[in-house]
């Protein structure tokens, strides 16, 4: 097949492919999977996409587009790309929206920054826009600046626009009615002059053209049928409507003033191209409120939801100064119920599928914050994701994820608590027995041995190597498995040893690189320092196999602070090419695990860099601020805002809950009180309470498994106590540590 392949390429002028895929391979080391089939999948769809874009797109400006669209295509904008020897036309500038939705819904309308929806999963969208009888119009994808908020009562995204004497304002949610979900916007507009509001379904969506063939008007109630298959409903009747085709260019195409599209109207159009668009048009008189609400069926049978305040049912509170933090809080959160149907999404588009490195630490902040509701649903399901031979697949070629399973199961076990049963036990063994078979040998020659094999890993971290990423997961996952087989002595024990193996191996390993010069710790033994180390900070956060004081990881931390610093937050070059939210945050745990005052600047920078609804893209473009890679509301981040409010407060070293570490000088000179909780540690739950008004007082309120913990309370600046058993309160006077019963 080869041959014929090659003979074939040549014939027509063409790399032969052997050639330049055995090239490419060179520039990884070898493994078992040179790309996961999974991500090319998946990078094919948006690439054919981004070759449907370049066909539709750029010879068609004169159509109204998306934001992404209308910035990304315009020189005149820092955001503009050239096109040029691009033959796909991608959305990497503002890749940014916000999931609507239901708890345990697991379709999820969109919202993009200037309020276009897509009411269904890569589907086409609802928009409307303002055209004044003078020629005046109110467009918000082609506008400067709007404001957009996410109202959390209810998950509501509200976007204003205002220009020229006109204010449009849309609102959309997903309610349920009779359990059905529905996507409702509601428009409301308000003119100064004789004008016309346009209701209108567009054939594209945050990701480029998405086709509509076929647009009908309802036969029963006014509004379309799309496709022939979804009702888009109008609660009031327009004075009429409007149909457009690729031939015949945009609804809003320029000529016939709305008044007089009127006269052209039909009950419905087809385009073959599949870029068939309509409107709604509505009368605007001068200076008086208009309201017209669409309403879109997500489901044509009912479904079952919960409500918010299930999942939200004694939920790990904070109450601080900082009103944005506090928001960006209470928002995480709900992107994190939102996410976890009965399985966990790193995102509701790009990313709407599971992998087991973004549900560990996802679930490991649903855990610390009591959001249990799905927990046992979602653990007792990994089993069904692992092969007969052990491994916890996501994708292939990627090491770390046992380890990922293993880890967040004892976590489970310990925070929840919860019994593991025999069948998950089963399965936790089965994924600790596949890590100690995948092991490279001791004796292989080269400082990778004894190591985890060269393996695509995190795709943010470079081509396949063989990443200490995988070895430390690893190593953790063998120790969570080691103590979750307890009653299994031989086994536990075993597996014990088996960490300990791996932590030597993995020692000797930095040796070499330490030989080299090298005093950080790489991605790799065969990497310099370079921006691929950051996956080796999990070692010290989340997993916690380093002392805090490790000099290695400090040399880490200060190398990546240094050289990818960026207006005070994480730019990582490898893949991402942008900004990084949650990185950035790992950093941030690494410094204040290790004491250093330097993590609380990247927190708060990191939560500058979040848009206007409160959320974090996967990687945010250094320029334009809007996302550059992945999906466009990240839930990892999400749970590391979450994960980095808590720790701030509460902490674990070994036996020890360590208490108000991480809270900012400027936040206890407020004379106002702190609080957190409950907060669920492997110990128990505890709740925290910091008075600042006269005297620094630090309480705690706390239902531990077994024996209590010990307790340090560490305050910024330096003074710190150790409580005594039976104390619930230590206070700092004059900077001076004392405690009360």
């Amino acid at each position: 097949m080869g041959f014929f392949l090659t003979r074939m390429a040549k014939a027509q002028g063409f790399l032969d492919p052997r050639v330049l895929f055995g090239q490419l391979q060179r520039f990884a080391r070898p493994s078992e999977v040179w790309v996961p089939s999974e991500l090319l999948r998946s990078g094919m769809t948006l690439q054919a996409r981004g070759v449907l874009n370049s066909q539709a797109i750029q010879h068609n400006l004169d159509w109204i587009w998306p934001f992404w669209v209308y910035h990304q295509f315009n020189p005149h904008d820092p955001a503009f790309l050239p096109r040029a020897f691009n033959l796909s036309h991608i959305n990497l500038t503002h890749r940014n929206w916000t999931a609507l939705g239901v708890p345990d819904y697991a379709d999820y309308p969109l919202v993009d920054p200037r309020g276009l929806v897509t009411p269904f999963f890569d589907g086409w969208s609802l928009d409307a826009w303002i055209i004044a009888e003078n020629g005046a119009s109110l467009i918000p994808a082609q506008m400067p600046y709007v404001h957009q908020q996410l109202n959390l009562d209810g998950l509501r995204v509200l976007t204003s626009s205002t220009s020229e004497g006109m204010y449009l304002r849309s609102q959309a949610e997903v309610i349920v009615d009779q359990s059905i979900p529905k996507c409702v916007v509601c428009y409301q507009a308000l003119t100064s002059s004789q004008a016309w509001l346009l209701v209108c379904v567009r054939p594209f969506n945050t990701e480029g053209v998405s086709f509509v063939h076929d647009l009908d008007r309802l036969s029963d109630e006014e509004g379309w049928l799309v496709n022939g298959e979804h009702n888009v409903r109008l609660r009031l009747p327009p004075q009429s409507y409007a149909f457009s085709n690729y031939h015949d260019g945009d609804i809003a195409r320029p000529g016939p003033s709305p008044r007089e599209q009127v006269a052209i109207a039909t009950d419905k159009i087809h385009c073959p191209v599949g870029m068939a668009t309509a409107a709604a048009l509505y009368a605007l008189s001068p200076h008086q409120n208009f309201e017209v609400t669409v309403e879109v069926p997500l489901s044509k049978a009912p479904v079952r939801t919960t409500l918010w305040k299930e999942h939200l049912h004694n939920y790990c509170r904070i109450e601080v100064p900082d009103q944005s933090f506090q928001c960006l809080y209470e928002t995480a959160l709900r992107t994190l119920i939102l996410h976890s149907p009965g399985d966990v999404y790193p995102g509701p588009f790009t990313y709407k599928r599971f992998w087991f490195r973004d549900a560990a630490f996802i679930l490991d902040a649903m855990l610390a914050t009591g959001l249990m509701k799905n927990m046992e649903a979602i653990v007792h399901a990994f089993p069904k994701r692992q092969t007969p031979l052990g491994y916890f697949k996501s994708q292939d070629g990627e090491w770390d994820s046992n380890g990922q399973a293993l880890w967040i199961i004892h976590r489970y076990s310990t925070m929840a608590p919860a019994v593991i049963g025999p069948d998950l036990l089963k399965s936790v063994a089965a994924g600790a027995a596949w890590i100690r078979r995948k092991r490279l040998s001791g004796t292989t020659t080269g400082a990778h041995a004894g190591l985890m094999p060269a393996g695509f890993s995190a795709e943010h971290l470079g081509p396949s190597d063989f990443y200490y990423w995988d070895d430390f997961w690893s190593v953790a996952g063998l120790r969570a498995a080691a103590a979750l087989m307890v009653s299994h002595r031989e086994v536990a024990e075993g597996f014990a040893a088996e960490a300990t193996e791996l932590t030597r191996a993995i020692e000797q390993s930095l040796e070499h690189v330490r030989q080299r010069q090298c005093r950080g710790i790489p991605a790799s033994p065969y990497r310099r320092m370079d921006g691929g180390a950051v996956g080796s900070l999990a070692a010290s956060y989340p997993l916690r196999l380093l002392p805090p004081d490790d000099e290695r990881m400090k040399c880490t931390v200060d190398f990546l602070l240094e050289k990818y610093l960026f207006d005070g937050v994480y730019y990582h070059e490898v893949s991402h090419s942008g900004i990084n939210a949650y990185l950035s945050l790992h950093l941030a745990q690494v410094l204040l695990r290790a004491g250093d005052p330097r993590f609380f600047e990247i927190v708060r920078k990191v939560a500058e860099w979040a848009s206007p609804t409160g959320q974090w893209p996967e990687a945010i473009h250094p320029q334009t601020k809007g996302g550059c890679m992945g999906d466009g509301q990240h839930v990892w981040a999400a749970a590391e805002w979450v994960l980095m409010l808590r720790n701030m407060f509460v902490r674990e070293e070994k036996d020890t809950l360590i208490l108000c570490s991480g809270l900012p000088a400027e936040w206890l000179e407020k004379g106002q009180i702190l609080f957190l909780g409950p907060t669920r540690t492997s110990f128990g739950k505890i709740s925290v309470t910091v008075h600042t008004k006269d005297r620094l007082r630090v309480a705690w309120a706390a239902e531990w498994h077994a024996a209590a913990p010990t307790i340090e309370v560490h305050l910024p600046g330096g003074p710190k106590g150790v409580a005594e058993p039976g104390m619930s309160a230590m206070e700092f006077g004059s900077r001076t540590a004392g405690g009360v019963r």
